[in-house]
């Protein structure tokens, strides 16, 4: 069975996101680390070469195959801030409308950048999100 390429690593969450050449990215990504960590009382874990995760939680599918995933996280990508985990819980639906602009992906969110967003909405969503990844769909 195949292991997931993206586990945490001990790469120093800050340091990586200061290194983050984008201006506009590293200082949203460096923002979206406050406001993870504040919210979800977690300390920040990278995973894999680029995503900022908060908690965690198991997961095991029919197939057989489980792993390990961040609850709820970030990655400063080049072309947009990526938000995992933030659309799972069903009170966060909801909320999509109201967040501003972004584009929905497969279990994430796509941004531009955060002043595109309502970042009271969006901390509503992690609120509602991080409990719901950790206690519903881990195992």
């Amino acid at each position: 069975m195949s292991e997931s390429k993206t586990g945490p690593t001990a790469t120093d969450v800050v340091a990586w996101l200061e290194s983050v050449e984008h201006p506009v990215r590293r200082a949203d990504g460096l923002a979206l680390h406050r406001l993870f960590a504040r919210v979800t009382g977690e300390p920040a874990v990278m995973w894999g070469p680029s995503m900022v995760g908060y908690g965690r939680y198991h997961y095991r599918y029919d197939s057989g195959r489980e792993g390990d995933a961040l609850a709820v996280g970030f990655s400063p990508r080049r072309t947009s801030l990526v938000m995992y985990g933030l659309t799972y819980a069903p009170e966060s639906q909801a909320l999509l409308n109201e967040l501003g602009k972004h584009k929905p992906g497969a279990g994430c969110l796509y941004v531009n950048k955060l002043a595109d967003v309502d970042s009271a909405v969006l901390e509503k969503m992690i609120e509602l999100s991080y409990p719901y990844v950790v206690g519903t769909l881990g195992t």
